[in-house]
Order: C-alpha cells, then sequence, then structure tokens
C-alpha cells in the first residue's frame, strides 16, 4: 500500500473504487503542433503515436453499450488525428455528447480551418488551454507566438457563437506557471472573464483550474531546477480528504491512442495501466468488467487532492 492509499483508506475507511462510467475519456495521439512545458504527456510535433480507426471502432461500440454523458478527446492535438471527423460524426450520430481539448493553435495548421465549423455544426464541446490571460506567462509556458495565436482563434470561435450561444460551450484551462498550487477558480474566472473582454471582447462560458502534475515535461523542469521533491512534498502536505469523492477516476475512464484502459489521464502518461483483474484493452473490455474496481494509483494521485482538488473538469471544491 502506497502512501496515497493510506491516506485514502484513513479518509474512506476502504480503497478507492470506481463507482459509475460517465465519462470515456480518448486519447487519439500524441502528435501535436506545441511543446509546452507543462505537458505531462510530452507531446510534440515529433510523436508517431496516432490512434487508428480500428481502435476508434472499438471504443465506437463500448460507448453504445456504457451510454456515458460524454465522451472527452484529448491528445496532443486531438485535431491532428486523420480520422478526427469520422470519429465525432459517428459518436453524434449515437446522440453522444463530445468534447474535444484543443489548444487552439492546431485550428491554424493547414487544411484544419474547417474544423471550428465542423465542430460548431455536431455541437462539439471545446475545453481550450489557456494558462494565462497575460502574453508574457502564456509565452513562458507555450512558446513565442501562441498568445497571438490563441487570441485570433477564440475570436473566430465567438464569431461562430462558441462561448455565446448555449448549446457551443466554450471553457477555458487555467495551469499554474510554476511548481504552487492554483488559487480558487471562481475568483480567477472573474479575472479572465473581465481581462479577455476588456482586452479583446472575447467570452468563454466556464475556467477549468488544472493543477500541475509532477509528471513529464513539467517534472523534467522541476528536476532542472532541483524542486521536484519540494514541489511532491507541497501536493502531500496539501493532502484535502473532501476532493475525494470527486476523483474523476471514480467515474470515468481513459482510453490510450493504442488501446489501452487507464483509470485516468495522468495513469496513462505513466503507463500505469488498470488492475490486473480488469482486461487492459478496450478490445476485450465490457461494462461488467469496468465497474466496480480498485483504482491504480501513485503519488501523482496527491495533485488531484491537493488543496482545492484536481480534475480535467477543474477544481473539486468550487
Amino acid at each position: 500500500m502506497n502512501e496515497f492509499d493510506r491516506n485514502v483508506m484513513t479518509a474512506l475507511k476502504t480503497e478507492l473504487q470506481t463507482e459509475k462510467i460517465e465519462v470515456i475519456q480518448v486519447n487519439v495521439g500524441y502528435l501535436c503542433n506545441q511543446q509546452c512545458a507543462h505537458c505531462h504527456l510530452e507531446a510534440s510535433p515529433y510523436r508517431k503515436e496516432i490512434m487508428e480507426w480500428t481502435v476508434m471502432a472499438s471504443i465506437l461500440e463500448l460507448v453504445r453499450e456504457l451510454r456515458p454523458k460524454l465522451v472527452d478527446i484529448t491528445g496532443g492535438s486531438p485535431e491532428l488525428n486523420f480520422n478526427i471527423q469520422r470519429f465525432i460524426s459517428e459518436l453524434r450520430k449515437n446522440d453522444i455528447v463530445v468534447q474535444l481539448r484543443t489548444n487552439l493553435t492546431a485550428f491554424l495548421e493547414p487544411g484544419l480551418d474547417t474544423l471550428p465549423a465542423f465542430f460548431r455544426d455536431n455541437r462539439v464541446k471545446l475545453v481550450a488551454s489557456m494558462p494565462c490571460y497575460l502574453e508574457e506567462n502564456v509565452r513562458v509556458q507555450r512558446g513565442p507566438g501562441t498568445y497571438e495565436k490563441s487570441i485570433e482563434v477564440l475570436k473566430k470561435l465567438n464569431l461562430l457563437g462558441y462561448g455565446i450561444k448555449p448549446a457551443l460551450t466554450l471553457d477555458l484551462v487555467y495551469n499554474p506557471g510554476g511548481p504552487f498550487l492554483p488559487s480558487g477558480q471562481s475568483s480567477l474566472e472573474k479575472d479572465y472573464k473581465r481581462e479577455l473582454y476588456d482586452r479583446f471582447k472575447i467570452e468563454f462560458n466556464n475556467l477549468l483550474v488544472i493543477t500541475n502534475m509532477p509528471l513529464g515535461k513539467f517534472l523534467g523542469v522541476l528536476e532542472e531546477e532541483g524542486r521536484a521533491e519540494e514541489y511532491r512534498k507541497l501536493l502531500r502536505d496539501s493532502f484535502n480528504p473532501d476532493n475525494l469523492p470527486g476523483l474523476m477516476c471514480r467515474s470515468q475512464i481513459s482510453i490510450g491512442w493504442d488501446g489501452q484502459i487507464y483509470d485516468c489521464d495522468f495513469n496513462l502518461a505513466l503507463g500505469l495501466g488498470v488492475h490486473s483483474e480488469v482486461p487492459g484493452n478496450i478490445s476485450d473490455i465490457s461494462r461488467s468488467r469496468l465497474v466496480p474496481r480498485k483504482i491504480i494509483t501513485g503519488e501523482h494521485c496527491f495533485g488531484c487532492t491537493a488543496g482545492f482538488g484536481s480534475s480535467c473538469g477543474g477544481a473539486l471544491i468550487k
């Protein structure tokens, strides 16, 4: 039993288990047009891992069986997967709510300029990475020019109705710029909405605050600075048991580009598959094997339970 599991047992008097499947998160590949400093998957333009249609077809079968509330598509830059429109079209034919996570700048890549209109026509919810409303902070995390490109795309999305029309949700994601916990989500959201509207007349729905995990590129930066253990200690010391009921791993599964199944996107990054009693690949899985199941944990899980909590849907304690 690791330290995180011991904390869970102390708080809940039982081990951490999945209770239901409301979200199926699909990572369609690590190919990305950017190399962000906080990326736990180390996605980049040089990655070759891309989900093939055969895996997507198996996911569609599971989706039809489970009928989740949401299919959450991520990457890399999911826009760069050559089957993304076909996959989304099939999901929507089955009346599945679809959400896609974008870094915004991918929409400016050659041949992808029609994707925003496709997403609009299929009522795809968009979750866009926007680590700060200030240019200098975005530049540090995502590189020169990304802020200007992101603003350009956000304006285009607003023109299509995203962030304005009820059916076209546009959420933004904030990641801290260093090894510290994010502040309250509601106060940050007010700052974002005020600054982006005053500066650019940009509107959006919600701000999702996500804690940086000591994984991937972010961990590499911490190790270079000699601050990795300091940050891990901060997460451990900030453990908040009130976050345990809302942990995303309790109500979702994450499927990798090759069809392997994980309890969450962070376990995916570490290659920590689901419990050995559960088939590890989408081609072998069914509803009966997914719930209930023991969740595989590690020290990184303290990132989800620190402070206000963290998930792919933002803070756990609003």
